[in-house]
């Protein structure tokens, strides 16, 4: 943004976040404080630089001194891998100036990106620069001879055409069968279609969004991983909305990556949508293993699919695999796990080395086409028409910005090596149950069916075995976590936040703009980016702009500063919990420790006495790892977007330790050991400190002379109500779990799961609580692992049953009340 003119031209501000301008003049007082306006540019390669005054003199004569406050050299790059299962790929491909490299617009295409120059290549550089894009890898020619007379597909015929007659009347037969079920898989790519449509995808994008921002230091990380010879990359992506698949196929077109192939999932497509996408590069399950699969069919679909797989892979065609499904955030998809089995197994079967997994990582300042709200997602065929229609729609709304992360890349191979190797180490996970707290029964009582990480059940990844699935699951959840840790915090989410958390009853605009830099702050120092820059006062007024259907403004005169109040009802509450809901993982382990905090306060309060203030009381670490570990045990790991690898005992400490750093904790140390490692003099003091100290020889190792931790409560200096705020993050998940206990006398058992998560969700909506789908299964995937809900198999299929000990209301009594003791009224 230019702010004045100089001799050697206009002067560009656009440095970082917060840039306060300070007018003076000569013989002139501070004349005041103001900024720029502005509309959310390009991320620059450094946020912001170390607190420094710069000086410059208008052509007015006054001096324009601008302080920029410190928020750390550079962006932070988040996604590195995690050391603990891929210890080796923590120093691959990633270089510690790829963080000072900068962003690009993606969508942004001048001539300088075509090989041509003019005023004529100015109009048409779109056009020219897709055209010139070029197809590294590609399907090979003679791909349906291949899958014919692969082993595994050659096996299945041959099992079952013994004893027929007429053996090339069968195997043409065959292989007419064969080709029908590659051609509901996939279709060659269409060159020609592919430019035109991608000319076409890119005019749409540059009227949905003001930017699709890039890292190029991730880029590069990709790229250089893209250039290992004989491995293919396959890309893990979250999935936001129906958009997303164009997006990212366009991404990685447009820098050199090959055309993706996509893989679609649960989304049931009209034939003329599913054979458009099909050239374009989508692939899809055959519909015989979409639906039920009959005794006699499900053989041949399986080897087809499973070798044209592994052929992709030995091609080194990217693969995108989408690891939600919309309406469904922070939860693996029953066809992502279909298609990593696959992955799996085509590298365990030796069709390739290794296989390079990249998470992705996507974020929007507004959702397009507002699929994410719950009724969005319906039994009917997604249609070219409702796509068009929803395009148009779209293109009638400003939508914001976009970001596309990518995480480092980490081998197959490594992965599956370490975490088999762990699983036959450590056996069943010897995590105590959460049920005896709750009831207040001997733990031994029961068969601790709770485990650390939730199984997909027979019919998921049917053909591996029992410690396979578990390590799908793992890998599932852990590119989902690794994904979710990449995704920038876009201006939104941030506004969204405070106004729900923060100021549900309304907020003064100077106090919103001092709030948004404070959670900035707070968001940066946690080593997470966000998808944005500029001056504070834009940022903040973009974000409102956006929210502006749920927020109403009042401008007061008197006091030069304007009202912002949220809308009283519940569709404001669910749009700003969504937009929210992105700042949850960023601040998980503290909002835990908080609620923690919260309960052994509720615990406590009968013996305080009332002139006690929180700065007086002491908690101890004892209880309070007791407490945070009872409700990580209650909130499954994928939930909080949390490593599922990490043992609950080291992620409570991590958690205690977080607390301390942030300085909502401080340690306090008794008074007799104060000064054990102090020995310097003290004024007024006639005895030295080492005087009362024994120094003699003892054999005694009683637990006894091990002094207890404990904590002091503390608020965070320039963090007015951080405690109560990540109190109140958790507090949508904690009433949903609540209301989820209340819901189980309602209907009559046996029912369906299906069934039980679409009434529970009605009863939700009845009592005035956020619908969320997501934390819905969540509470259902807890209940049924804490032994509340049982799943029994029936000919009909697995229906829930209500547990004995919760067929009482006493017992739901209980579980409701250990739940609300962690939420914050």
């Amino acid at each position: 943004m230019v702010l004045w003119g100089s001799e050697h031209g206009p002067v560009e501000l656009n440095m970082g976040l917060g840039i306060w301008v300070w007018f003076y003049g000569a013989g002139h007082d501070r004349v005041g404080l103001g900024q720029a306006g502005f509309v959310p540019s390009f991320p620059p390669p450094c946020l912001s630089f170390p607190p420094q005054m710069k000086t410059w003199v208008c052509d007015s004569g006054q001096k324009l001194e601008i302080f920029i406050p410190f928020l750390g050299k550079y962006r932070p790059f988040s996604g590195r891998c995690c050391q603990t299962c891929t210890p080796k790929s923590w120093d691959g491909f990633y270089h510690k100036q790829l963080s000072s490299l900068g962003f690009r617009n993606a969508i942004r295409v001048t001539e300088e990106d075509t090989r041509y120059r003019g005023w004529l290549v100015r109009r048409v550089c779109g056009f020219l620069a897709v055209w010139d894009w070029k197809v590294p890898a590609d399907t090979p020619g003679d791909l349906p001879a291949r899958i014919c007379r692969s082993k595994r597909v050659r096996d299945v015929t041959t099992g079952r055409s013994r004893g027929s007659r007429g053996d090339g009347e069968s195997h043409r037969r065959w292989k007419e069968k064969i080709l029908k079920i590659l051609a509901e898989i996939q279709a060659p790519l269409s060159l020609l279609m592919l430019r035109l449509f991608h000319w076409a995808l890119l005019k749409l994008l540059n009227r949905l969004f003001l930017s699709v921002q890039l890292h190029r230091g991730q880029l590069e990380m990709v790229l250089r991983a893209a250039r290992t010879p004989g491995v293919p990359l396959v890309f893990l992506s979250t999935h936001k909305s129906q958009l997303d698949g164009l997006l990212l196929s366009f991404l990685l077109f447009s820098q050199g990556l090959g055309v993706p192939r996509v893989t679609v999932g649960g989304q049931v497509c009209s034939p003329r949508l599913r054979a458009l996408l099909s050239r374009l590069g989508g692939i899809f399950l055959p519909s015989r293993m979409e639906q039920t699969p009959s005794n006699r069919d499900e053989g041949l679909p399986g080897a087809v699919l499973a070798t044209y797989v592994e052929e992709v892979l030995r091609s080194r065609q990217p693969l995108l695999i989408f690891l939600e499904e919309p309406p469904v955030a922070l939860r693996l998809s029953a066809p992502a796990r279909e298609w990593m089995a696959l992955v799996y197994r085509a590298m365990r079967d030796g069709a390739v080395p290794d296989v390079l997994l990249v998470p992705v990582g996507i974020a929007y300042d507004m959702v397009p086409g507002g699929l994410h709200r719950e009724g969005a997602h319906s039994g009917r065929p997604l249609g070219l028409g409702a796509c068009l229609w929803a395009a148009w729609q779209a293109m009638r709304r400003n939508l914001g910005c976009a970001r596309v992360d990518f995480a480092q890349p980490f081998s197959l191979q490594e992965f599956a090596a370490k975490n088999l190797i762990r699983q036959s180490c450590t056996g069943k996970p010897l995590e105590e149950p959460l049920l005896p707290t709750v009831l207040g029964t001997c733990p031994s009582q029961l068969d601790g069916k709770k485990v650390e990480i939730w199984s997909p059940g027979p019919a998921t990844a049917a053909g591996l075995e029992a410690e396979e699935e578990i390590l799908l699951t793992k890998l599932g959840l852990h590119c989902l976590s690794d994904s979710v840790a990449c995704s920038a915090v876009m201006a939104v989410g941030i506004t969204s936040a405070l106004l729900l958390h923060k100021h549900r009853e309304g907020v003064f605009l100077s106090r919103l703009m001092r709030d948004f830099a404070w959670l900035l702050e707070e968001i940066l120092l946690r080593q997470r980016d966000v998808g944005f820059s500029g001056q504070l006062r834009a940022l903040v007024q973009h974000s409102l702009v956006l929210l502006r259907a749920h927020l109403t403004l009042y401008r007061l005169s008197p006091i030069g500063d304007i009202l912002v109040v949220p809308e009283a009802s519940a569709e404001t509450l669910r749009e700003l919990a969504h937009h929210s809901a992105a700042i949850l993982p960023v601040f998980a382990s503290e909002a835990v420790g908080a609620c923690a905090i919260h309960a052994l306060l509720l615990e406590m309060l009968p013996f305080l006495g009332a002139t006690v203030g929180p700065s007086g009381i002491v908690l101890s670490q004892d209880e309070l790892l007791r407490k945070t570990l009872e409700l990580l045990r209650l909130l499954p790991p994928n939930l909080l977007g949390l490593q599922p690898c990490q043992p609950l005992d080291c992620r409570s400490q991590d958690i205690v330790d977080k607390l301390l750093l942030c300085g909502l904790l401080e340690t306090e140390e008794p008074e007799s050991e104060r000064w054990v490692c102090d020995l310097a003099p003290r004024p007024f003091c006639k005895r030295r400190p080492w005087a009362g100290m024994d120094f003699t020889d003892s054999d005694s190792d009683s637990e006894d002379e091990v002094p207890k931790r404990c904590f002091k409560l503390s608020e965070p200096q320039g963090s007015p109500g951080f405690l109560l705020f990540l109190c109140r993050l958790l507090n949508p998940v904690l009433r949903t779990y609540a209301k989820a206990v209340a819901f189980l006398d309602r209907p009559s058992w046996p029912q369906p799961e299906t069934a039980y998560v679409e009434a529970l969700l009605q009863f939700l909506a009845e009592e005035g609580e956020f619908p969320n789908r997501s934390v819905a299964l969540s509470s259902l995937q807890t209940f049924k692992e804490m032994g509340v809900l049982e799943e029994v198999r029936t000919p009909a299929g697995p229906l829930l049953h209500l547990a004995q000990p919760f067929r009482s209301s006493a017992s739901q009594g209980k579980l409701e009340a250990f739940i609300q003791q962690f939420t914050q009224p």
